[in-house]
């Protein structure tokens, strides 16, 4: 068990999570602002992009990188300038970090080190546009990007198909009209939402069916980051997804948190424990002690 407080005073620096505009630079907080003019450091997905939204701001802290590429590498460093006392604010390109950006290993290791994690609120792109799609805010999931492997997708989408709840996705402008075929054969001709630009100048909602959006996509070339939001299976139970890796081996099950959803192995073997109902240590032993046995 753990308790923080956020602001009392400690022998570490603390970690703070700064959401970014996602198009409209007037979208930043005043405190936000703040923030990354006091913070010693500032952890950014794109130094080059995160410098220009400083120039603007009139910010002069230094910057160093933390990016898909290095995020375990760096995590290390940025740990032990916290531990040193140094505070650290942890920005991406847009929006929230760690949803479906970087962030999530600094800001899980900081915690296990008894290190302050403050968010603070900000711009993010799927309740923007979730609020604004028009379809049920009452209960919805969150996913991010599809894989992008075709049966991994498909895999993915059948799961996701059984939920009652409203579902938000990620997606390229450049997969999305294979992604609206797969959503016509996996989930049917529901309602749904396509939402580009949020907060900029071409922002667009294309609402409609998913044979509707299909249609018009098939008609024209879309640019800009989009979120895709799918009305929930109204027959669907909330139980039904607990058994979608029913025909995977429990060393397929780890692999596939590992592999699609980017969770260490040992959060992984934890998710699998939680959805087997069965113990950790018989995920660990079914991955590694037969292993070495065979």
């Amino acid at each position: 068990m753990q308790i923080q407080n956020s602001y009392a005073e400690e022998q570490t620096g603390k970690l703070y999570v700064v959401p970014t505009p996602i198009g409209n630079l007037d979208d930043i907080t005043f405190r936000a602002v703040e923030m990354l003019k006091q913070v010693d450091c500032i952890a950014a997905e794109d130094t080059r992009h995160t410098k220009k939204l400083l120039r603007h701001l009139q910010i002069n802290t230094d910057v160093i990188s933390y990016h898909e590429h290095n995020e375990r590498k760096r995590t290390e460093q940025l740990l032990e300038m916290l531990t040193n006392n140094r505070s650290l604010a942890l920005v991406s390109d847009a929006g929230m970090p760690a949803i479906s950006d970087p962030g999530y290993i600094l800001i899980e290791r900081a915690i296990a080190n008894n290190i302050s994690v403050i968010v603070l609120p900000g711009a993010n792109a799927a309740l923007s546009a979730l609020v604004g799609s028009g379809l049920s805010t009452k209960e919805f999931l969150f996913y991010g990007f599809l894989p992008r492997k075709k049966k991994e997708k498909e895999r993915e989408l059948s799961r996701l198909a059984t939920y009652a709840a409203t579902i938000i996705l990620y997606e390229s402008p450049f997969r999305l009209v294979d992604t609206f075929k797969q959503l016509a054969d996996k989930f049917g001709n529901r309602n749904v939402a396509l939402v580009r630009e949020l907060t900029k100048l071409h922002e667009q909602y294309v609402r409609g069916t998913v044979e509707d959006v299909l249609a018009w996509l098939e008609e024209r070339e879309v640019k800009g980051e989009c979120c895709i939001v799918i009305d929930g299976n109204e027959k669907g139970e909330r139980n039904v997804e607990t058994n979608w890796w029913a025909s995977l081996t429990i060393s397929e099950h780890v692999a596939f948190y590992e592999k699609v959803k980017g969770l260490s192995h040992k959060d992984s073997m934890r998710q699998v424990a939680t959805e087997r109902n069965i113990s950790r240590r018989d995920v660990y032993e079914q991955i590694h002690v037969k292993r070495n046995e065979e």
